[in-house]
């Protein structure tokens, strides 16, 4: 059955970029767990709360990707060997501070949201609305959520 109204060669783009996305997400997911576990000091039940939350996201956001990629009659990369070559996302250590941390997981998302364009330029070129959808949704969420890291990370009398 061919429910795809999207042809198979132009849609191997939008995979590719999809992969790459989807590792960016592993590594991030992975630095989340690790801050939401060591985080230390006086903002440690905000942070590890907050962690929490953001790795929980990006493990649904994982399970959406590679379900994307199926729905586009293609294969998700499950290696992390692959992961690890394929990310602009890095493995950092989770034995800093949290104002770190939270830089950290700012760079994480920035990179993240320039690969989710990338996902939507490659969408558009192959007719694929239904990924160029779920990134839209993707990014609006991201967005805020930096926002909001960024704001905890200035002092009271900054400026954005």
């Amino acid at each position: 059955m061919s429910y795809l109204v999207i042809d198979k060669k132009e849609v191997k783009p939008v995979v590719e970029e999809l992969n790459i996305l989807l590792a960016d997400y592993n590594i991030y997911y992975q630095n989340l767990r690790g801050f939401h576990w060591n985080v230390l000091g006086k903002n440690f039940f905000d942070l590890h709360e907050k962690f929490e939350e953001l790795y929980t996201d990006a493990r649904i956001k994982i399970d959406e990707i590679a379900e994307r990629i199926l729905t586009l009659r293609q294969h998700p990369e499950s290696r992390f060997t692959e992961y690890l070559k394929l990310s602009k996302v890095k493995e950092v250590s989770s034995l800093i501070s949290d104002q770190k941390m939270v830089e950290h997981i700012l760079t994480n998302h920035e990179y993240i949201l320039k690969q989710m364009n990338t996902v939507i330029k490659k969408a558009d070129e192959a007719g694929d609305e239904g990924t160029i959808d779920m990134m839209g949704g993707y990014i609006a969420s991201l967005e805020k959520v930096s926002w909001m890291l960024d704001a905890w990370s200035k002092e009271t009398r900054d400026q954005l």
